[in-house]
């Protein structure tokens, strides 16, 4: 019979009435169906909390099911009514001293959950005696009993010494005992500032020993507790790695992603690329697997995927096809098998990965299509035999005359253009054909910097500017950033077509708009142009910084760390768990004789990250204005631009944080 008919509101005297009816009951079958009742109603959000005193007299029910109700209760309603809580504390010390093993783990179980210090007090005697129990089911449930004691009241844990107690499961002949013990221990190492969990060899070897027995949760909290193993002599990290790998079989994919994050950690500290190389390709088949799964595990996968390959690129390095993309593939797992396409992508399979982008550059969801066309663009700044193909299929895009398809088109063409310059300057005709479809401030700024760049190429350059120009005060800033500079590049290359611009857009720069980075531009740009055309020149068009793909290989500290998340959220979002959880404790590869120092493996030893080579970019445009300045007097700044009428000085203001921290190794 379904239990839904148990969710009524109820009357709080209804059931007193009923939890206290002297009518015989030996089988407690009317206190069992109150209980529902009551439990019920906690569930819609009724207030039960004037039954407590009854719910106190149902504790001697020695009836399993009933006291599994009347400790969710007591949990529900320790904390707002601690003084009544008190009146259970008799009846949990005899639950914890009663002859059935899940009634005394419940007992204990319940002991933890309810926060209240004299209930606290009660619960360590106990917890110590259930730590030693016969039972081991009694055993695994008080190790988690420690670790939720130790966020209540770390100084009694630590001063009844629990943490010991715990260390001495870790041997324990019960694998369920020990996989509690282990979660028990790694919890309490990553909430506490001064203990940090520690394995040796010895123990680390014992806990793999007893995953074959565990459940696949207890699994998992072991292969994460490994993590706090530092193998420090040759041939120890393989040996544990070797152990490992039948996990990678589960069906869990928990098990299987902790797994191969152990792995992958373990071989930072092996010695021989034969072994590394024999790793990386068992690796291979169980993340193939995880694609199999639902959307949501494959996108799981597939951003932790996009991690390992970064550090290990010999993994899935022949299975590509993998990470074609499907019809029916939810947009999130597209836009993620996508990035692993570029990353995977080298001359040799390039031709396989532009025909896969075309046919997605062909389909209906806007933002799929966006990326696909972008990909295109960035495949052929990486790989320089494949650039060829990639521009004629980006011509062929833009000729379609599709709006979102053709603005993507051009922005992507402006970094080819910066990676090989005087190369392809011949499709610049095809681009200046399609500015009338440009609306979007990216596409307009890209197209703007290529008539700026080729200014002395584009016979109508003054009058392509001079259309964009109608509108300068009313686009945005990055637009009206990339008009100013292409103006001046215009004027530096040929100054007849520019002499009537320049006035006109630096008026504009200095009087008209807010934006300060816009106003200074153009001071600087005035400054030079009025006192040494010459320097001008050398600034505003010095070589520029070489440019690569934009999403590159992370930072290797950055990388370091993610690699020990994998299959958490950190690894799912790229950033470290820092930027989003409070009090976290960073994990860190730690030292050891053995330990590959090392860079990450990279697709191509060129590529720098796009964030390294926008702050390099700033440096030396920034150094550049620096030099620009040198020898000038800059009291003659209103006299050298007639526009100009008061210029107000802005000092700078720098500031620096600095962190620190220490950590107490509890050896284990």
């Amino acid at each position: 019979m379904s239990d839904a008919k148990y969710f009524q509101r109820g009357k709080i005297q209804e059931l007193r009435a009923e939890l206290n009816s002297d009518k015989r009951d030996p089988k407690h079958t009317k206190k069992k169906t109150v209980m529902k009742k009551i439990v019920a109603n906690m569930t819609m959000g009724n207030d039960m909390s004037p039954l407590f005193p009854d719910i106190i007299n149902v504790m001697n029910v020695p009836i399993l099911e009933i006291k599994k109700m009347v400790y969710l209760y007591l949990i529900n309603y320790a904390r707002s009514k601690p003084d009544m809580a008190m009146m259970a504390i008799a009846m949990f010390i005899k639950d914890v001293e009663d002859p059935n093993p899940l009634i005394r783990a419940l007992a204990i179980r319940t002991m933890g959950y309810i926060q209240v210090e004299k209930i606290i007090d009660c619960l360590v005697d106990p917890l110590s005696h259930c730590l030693r129990d016969q039972d081991p089911y009694v055993r695994k449930t008080a190790a988690i009993c420690v670790a939720k004691l130790y966020m209540y009241d770390r100084g009694l844990v630590e001063s009844e010494r629990f943490i010991e107690k715990l260390r001495d499961l870790l041997n324990d002949p019960n694998p369920t005992v020990v996989a509690n013990a282990v979660a028990a221990l790694t919890e309490i190492s990553e909430r506490s500032e001064d203990i940090q969990l520690s394995l040796n060899f010895s123990v680390a070897s014992k806990l793999v020993t007893a995953l074959n027995e565990c459940s696949e949760w207890g699994q998992t909290y072991i292969l994460e507790a490994l993590l706090y193993y530092v193998p420090q002599e040759p041939g120890n990290a393989e040996m544990l790695a070797e152990r490992i790998t039948p996990r990678l079989q589960h069906a869990n994919s928990a098990v299987v992603l902790t797994a191969v994050k152990v792995i992958v950690y373990l071989m930072n500290y092996m010695e021989k690329e034969e072994d590394i190389a024999n790793l990386c390709r068992k690796l291979s088949p169980p993340l193939v697997t995880l694609l199999s799964a639902g959307p949501e595990v494959q996108y799981v996968a597939l951003r932790n995927i996009l991690l390992i390959i970064q550090k290990r690129p010999d993994v899935l390095k022949n299975d590509m096809k993998v990470f074609f993309c499907k019809y029916n593939d939810p947009i999130y797992v597209k836009l993620a098998k996508l990035e692993i396409m570029f990353c995977l992508a080298h001359a040799g399979n390039v031709d396989q990965v532009l025909s896969e982008l075309k046919e997605y550059a062909a389909e209906v969801d806007v933002d799929f299509v966006r990326k696909a066309v972008r990909s295109i663009g960035r495949l052929a700044v990486k790989i320089e035999s494949g650039a060829q193909r990639c521009i004629a299929a980006l011509i062929e895009l833009i000729e379609t005359k599709v709006n979102y398809v053709v603005q993507e088109a051009i922005v992507v063409i402006k970094d080819i253009f910066r990676k090989y310059p005087n190369q392809y300057e011949s499709i610049i005709g095809t681009l200046c054909e399609n500015l009338d479809n440009l609306d979007e401030p990216e596409a307009k700024a890209a197209m703007v910097w290529i008539i700026g760049q080729y200014a002395d190429r584009i016979e109508n350059a003054d009058v392509l500017l001079d259309d964009f120009l109608y509108t300068f005060l009313e686009e945005p800033v990055e637009v009206q950033l990339a008009l100013l500079t292409a103006t001046v590049k215009l004027f530096i290359k040929r100054p007849t077509a520019g002499q009537e611009l320049v006035p006109k857009v630096l008026k504009w720069a200095t009087e008209e708009v807010d934006n300060p980075d816009l106003r200074d531009r153009g001071y600087v740009y005035w400054r030079l142009l009025s006192t040494d055309p010459a320097a001008a020149k050398a600034v505003v068009l010095s070589e520029k910084p070489q440019i690569s793909t934009e999403t590159d290989n992370m930072e290797p500290a950055l990388l370091d760390e993610l690699l020990l998340h994998v299959a958490s959220l950190a690894s799912i979002y790229h950033k470290s768990p820092s930027t989003f959880l409070n009090n976290y404790k960073p994990r860190y590869l730690m030292p050891s004789p053995v330990l590959r120092r090392t860079r990450p493996a990279t697709f191509e030893p060129s590529v720098t990250s796009p964030t390294a080579h926008h702050e390099q970019e700033q440096k030396e445009a920034a150094a550049a204005n620096r030099l620009s300045f040198n020898g000038y007097d800059m009291s003659g700044f209103q006299t050298g631009n007639p526009y100009a009428t008061d210029v107000v000085s802005r000092p700078e203001m720098r500031q620096s944080q600095v962190t620190g921290g220490v950590d107490l190794l509890l050896d284990l």
